[in-house]
């Protein structure tokens, strides 16, 4: 069972949904990847999945207030193997820093499947605490998010990203 918030923040409304495992999307408005909140609920007041809402909402507003660089909150996230092992790698990519696509491929060991890799990044679930923002073209162009060219932008300039 899927619980779920709404969240004002400096880039919207975010939708944060949680499993009593743990987080299970982040999610803006008009997200491209998002099929929906159907069958979704509101989160009893002592469940688990309230504890990782509430524990998520107190360190996003940390992160966006700028006295978090790092999050730790449990995730629990549902796709494919592979779509696992880039966003994994994606929570490696320190705050601050950014790679291209072509990089982040070349540290999956897979430098050929770049259009693969930029399609799992782009279905990151969980955005901003799996830091896809902080993925951009090898020219140091910002392209690609679920969430928004202009909503990636701001996220880079929150953490004064200098690019590549």
């Amino acid at each position: 069972m899927i619980s779920y918030i709404e969240h004002q923040s400096p880039v919207g409304t975010l939708l944060i949904a949680s499993t009593d495992n743990g987080i299970c999307g982040i999610y803006f408005e008009e997200h491209k990847h998002f099929k929906g909140k159907d069958g979704w609920i509101k989160p009893a007041a002592q469940s688990p999945a309230a504890g990782h809402l509430a524990k998520t909402v107190q360190q996003l507003d940390e992160y966006f207030t700028g006295k978090r660089t790092a999050f730790d909150v449990a995730l629990d996230l549902s796709g494919t193997s592979f779509q696992r092992s880039v966003w994994d790698e994606l929570a490696n990519i320190p705050f601050g820093k950014s790679v291209s696509y072509a990089q982040h491929a070349q540290k999956l060991g897979n430098p050929k499947a770049l259009r693969a890799v930029g399609s799992a990044i782009g279905k990151n679930p969980v955005s901003i605490i799996v830091p896809c923002h902080r993925v951009i073209g090898s020219s140091g162009a910002i392209t690609g998010y679920a969430g928004g060219v202009e909503r990636k932008q701001f996220l880079l300039a929150l953490e004064r990203i200098s690019l590549l």
